[in-house]
């Protein structure tokens, strides 16, 4: 049914979703600075949340919506879209007053001077943000982030203690676990997306896509990531593990947040998809199944808090199967349960806490009387352990009564379920009684406790929760008002189904009393049941007996065997493949080009027959020099012949650029060349002579049989990529804007400045990371070089000036003083001219990119005239300084345009005459292209002061100079 848009709320929540980031971040400084106390300050965020959902309660019980959209990914049409109804308003509400409650419960839990506690304030924080984004997103994709954000939060939340190996373990299989849940569900929501024509759930809710065996995975899919997030069978095995987390974090994690995220998935695609057989299925038997497993599970437990777990693995099998019952009334009475749960399972939590604290220990064979010295304490586990066993008037026995109900209306397999649930709700009995014994009953046998007081403040917050929980039992009437509107949402499902006016039934209700209903009656037999099991295992056959009983296999068994066999193939497949060979790397890299792309393409033939050999006469003559060059480079045994023959074919290519008209490619290309193999020149110096004969004859003629394979087919995938093509070349449309919004008749450069400026932004980001990483690799590795040959510390290089004094030093008394002179004479003159290049090429030939390989060979050439000390007094600063100023320019110029209005790279184009220069087109693009610029020179300048600079180090250590000797092939250079 449609319902009402009340308000328009993505504004409100994502001004909180705002309010919870920046508490997260502010959380470790709030805590060094204020201790423990600044988790008060911090439950104000949550809390805001829950303020926020109590604010839209009148609208929400008169059936409106709290709707609206909030910009986000416009050009990926991602967009905050907000949505609550009924349903999400419950969860916010939950999300936002537990959070708040456990929080301030956990500033009596830690310690001031805990250490980790500001990380644990923060994620804390965070990780209620990420669930009240979740329960609030209208965009299945939006959802989805959330959903990893949760996962994240909850994996750094389980591993707050870093040090224990238990949390570890447990924090990588939730992580595992549900990312893996996570990634088939995002499968889904591409599928259900695609099929509906809308990520927006209200548009795919509204007119569900046709039934059949596409909707039938895609829901299969997002299935798994529900089941996965909720612990329902067969992934029920990570939850328990997650007691390793502090107990504010599993009373946060098991009551309104992460576990509760796929029971909400469940409830909020149930409406829409009652009716698949694969939806309705799996819910039913998949939460009977657990229900069974969690609560046997939970039987059998003498950790109170691992209990607990267990107690949740069952009570979420329980919320699954009510959901899947596609009724109106399942849908009622699931929604009732969330509730129940969550004010029941939390303060539970809260109070083992508790107990773990003032008493040592929970064990529940190590406590005894601690009901007697604690009695406000095990009061309020009594009312909360009440609710969980479904004793009324709790809101527990209202939403077990309205689960039994439901079910007993539905249809036949309905009632297999809740035969299931039933034999569920007595072992849920039974492990609440042995809860409520273990922690506080006196044991024969077992020294009393002597606890420490715990005080109001410490059980403040479990006792606002289970007092919450017996309200809502009392005010079922209202509770169910509230949650109707969610309700009423389920369409009549089959005739399977008692439907309202059919029957002349009526629907329904919530309420602590209805009367002598069959419902009331399995109620009772279930809480003389668990009484009676209860004391059977304590009397007869002793849980330590019955828990011999088990499954052939559990879930963390097959998740151990899994990581294990992936462990042992990786290992296996590492050996195989890494062989610390560069040649079988680039080979097997190679193969697999060839195979798969080239295998495509001639199975596709996506190319014409009709093939014109070239354009001009000059054109095979390019060719050939460029074929010829590299066969006898492949043939060469000389390594710097080789660096030669590589360089003359990229000329070869060069001349082709030429040759197609195309000048800034050629330039760019020439230059690159040129700076290549002075880098190569700086490398073979410390290398032999000739290339080794350790290949094989083998590997000698497979290594050019790959070669051509690759050659033919990077041949024949760039011919078909131009021949095959049916739309027009996005190229065209760049001449008119590179001239009226570029400003410039350069098209090459203004594509590369201001049309695609932001590929140019990430290509000299990544630039500087590289050159950074590479220079911090080669400099470390000298410094362990220095310090195990245990040497004096000297300076890389002679100080300025001293490449005059005969004598100085070895690289002194190689250097030519007439080259070094003439070097300095054209050194300024080929810098003018990289500028030149950088200010003409928005029109002419040119651009940052070429000037800077300009600049830079002109450094190139100053070193090697004159080495560090020359390249030292020609740039004074450090090459990072030029490197970050590059990309700071580039990003300053960038973000310039946004104070005045403009978008982000925006340019704008100045013309003003001046009195001696004349009339000056300026625009601001240019600034990029410096920036652009500095990259480049501080790019070629970090090469030279790591690579050359360390091989200048070792030339200076090698005994005998003029002939040098590598250390490893000891064959002279």
């Amino acid at each position: 049914m449609t319902t009402p848009t009340m308000m328009t709320g993505a504004d409100a929540t994502s001004a909180l979703i705002v309010l919870h980031a920046i508490a997260a971040a502010a959380a470790p400084a709030l805590v060094r600075r204020w201790g423990r106390r600044a988790l008060y300050a911090l439950a104000a965020a949550p809390a805001a949340s829950g303020a926020w959902a109590v604010a839209i309660t009148a609208g929400v019980r008169e059936g409106g919506v709290v709707s609206g959209t909030y910009p986000w990914a416009a050009p990926l049409g991602l967009e905050i879209a907000v949505r609550v109804d009924a349903l999400g308003w419950l969860m916010a509400l939950l999300v936002g007053w537990v959070g708040a409650l456990v929080l301030i419960y956990s500033a009596r839990y830690f310690t001031s001077g805990e250490e980790g506690l500001g990380r644990f304030a923060g994620v804390f924080v965070a990780f209620a943000g990420a669930m009240f984004g979740l329960v609030v997103s209208d965009n299945l994709l939006v959802l989805y982030v959330f959903w990893e954000l949760t996962t994240v939060c909850s994996y750094l939340l389980i591993g707050h203690d870093p040090e224990r190996r238990a949390s570890r373990r447990a924090a990588m299989r939730a992580l595992l676990v549900t990312t893996a849940g996570g990634l088939a569900m995002l499968g889904g929501f591409v599928m259900l997306g695609a099929h509906a024509g809308s990520y927006r759930w209200s548009a795919i809710a509204e007119a569900p896509p046709p039934g059949g065996p596409y909707l039938t995975v895609a829901l299969a899919l997002v299935l798994l990531g529900a089941l996965s997030k909720s612990a329902i069978f067969p992934f029920g095995f990570w939850l328990p593990g997650a007691m390793a987390a502090p107990t504010p974090v599993s009373a946060y994690l098991h009551a309104a947040a992460m576990v509760k995220a796929g029971v909400f998935l469940a409830a909020l695609m149930t409406p829409a998809f009652a009716a698949v057989p694969v939806w309705r299925g799996t819910l039913l038997a998949a939460g009977a199944v657990t229900v069974l497993l969690g609560g046997w599970a939970a039987l059998r437990q003498h950790d109170l808090k691992l209990l607990l777990a267990y107690g949740t693995v069952s009570q979420l099998g329980l919320l699954m199967a009510v959901f899947g019952g596609g009724t109106r009334d399942a849908a009622l009475a699931g929604a009732a349960m969330l509730l129940a749960h969550a004010l029941f399972k939390a303060p539970l939590f809260l109070v083992v806490g508790v107990v773990d604290r003032v008493a040592g220990t929970r064990d529940a064979r190590e406590l005894s009387g601690l009901g007697r010295r604690a009695p406000w304490l095990a009061a309020i586990a009594g009312v909360a352990a009440a609710s969980m066993a479904g004793v009324p008037p709790t809101a527990g026995f209202v939403g077990k009564e309205a689960v039994f109900e439901a079910l007993l209306r539905g249809s036949a397999a309905d009632r297999v379920v809740l035969g299931c649930l039933v034999l569920g709700t007595v072992l849920t009995v039974a492990y609440t009684l042995r809860l409520l014994w273990g922690a506080f009953a006196v044991k024969n046998g077992v020294a009393d406790a002597e606890p420490r007081r715990a005080g109001w403040a410490f059980l403040a917050a479990p006792a606002v929760l289970a007092v919450a929980g017996l309200a809502a039992g009392v005010a079922a009437p209202a509770v169910g008002g509230m949650l109707a509107g969610y309700a009423d949402t389920v369409p009549p499902r089959a005739a399977e189904a008692v439907e309202t006016g059919e029957t002349g039934e009526a629907a329904y209700h919530l309420a602590v009393w209805h009367g002598f209903i069959p419902a009331l009656g399995l109620s009772a037999l279930a809480l003389a049941g668990g009484a009676g099991l209860f004391v059977l295992g304590r009397r007869a056959v002793r849980v330590a007996r019955l828990g011999r009983l088990r499954l052939p296999f559990d879930g963390t068994a097959v998740y151990d065997a899994l990581v294990r066999g992936v462990g042992r193939v990786a290992v296996e497949l590492t050996g195989a493949t890494q062989r610390g060979s560069l040649p079988f790397y680039l080979g097997t890299i190679l193969v697999v080009l060839v195979a798969l792309p080239g295998g495509v393409m001639l199975a596709g033939e996506p190319w014409r027959t009709a093939a014109r050999p070239w354009d001009g006469p000059l054109q095979p003559l390019a060719a050939v020099m460029v074929i010829a060059a590299a066969i006898f480079a492949a043939r060469a045994t000389v390594r710097f012949t080789a660096m030669i023959l590589v360089g003359v074919s990229g000329y070869g290519i060069a001349v082709l650029f030429v040759l197609h008209g195309a000048p800034d490619l050629a330039l760019t290309q020439f230059l690159v060349e040129t700076v290549t193999m002075v880098m190569f020149a700086l490398v073979l110096r410390r290398l032999p002579v000739r290339f080794s004969e350790r290949p094989w004859p083998w590997a000698r003629r497979v290594r050019p049989a790959i070669g051509v394979a690759v050659g033919v087919a990077a041949a024949g995938m760039a011919y078909a990529a131009a021949s095959a093509r049916q739309a027009a070349p996005v190229s065209v449309a760049y001449p008119g804007p590179a001239v009226s919004f570029g400003g410039g008749d350069n098209i090459v450069n203004v594509t590369l400045v201001d049309i695609r400026a932001w590929d140019t932004m990430g290509e000299i980001s990544v630039l500087v990371g590289a050159a950074t990483g590479v220079a911090s690799l080669i400099f470390r590795r000298a410094a362990a070089l220095r310090r195990r040959t245990a040497g004096p510390a000297r300076p890389y290089g002679p100080e300025p000036g001293q490449w005059l004094m005969a004598g100085a030093s070895p690289e002194a008394r190689r250097q030519s003083i007439v080259l070094q002179v003439i070097t300095r004479l054209l050194f300024h003159t080929i810098v003018l001219f990289s500028a030149y290049l950088l200010f003409s090429g928005h029109d002419a030939p040119g651009g940052g990119f070429a000037a800077g390989l300009v600049a830079g060979l002109a450094l190139a050439v100053r070193y090697l005239a004159g080495g560090r000390a020359e390249l030292n007094v020609a740039v004074p600063v450090g090459s990072g300084v030029v490197l970050g100023a590059g990309l700071l320019v580039a990003v300053g110029t960038a973000v310039a345009a946004m104070p005045l209005g403009g978008q982000v790279l925006q340019s704008a184009m100045l013309d003003v005459h001046l009195p001696v220069l004349g009339h000056v087109h300026l625009v601001t693009s240019t600034f990029f292209d410096i920036g652009v610029y500095l990259v480049v020179v501080g790019l070629v300048l970090d090469i030279l002061r790591s690579l050359g600079a360390e091989v200048d180090r070792q030339a200076d250590d090698d005994p005998d100079p003029g002939n040098p000797v590598d250390a490893d092939d000891k064959e002279p250079v």
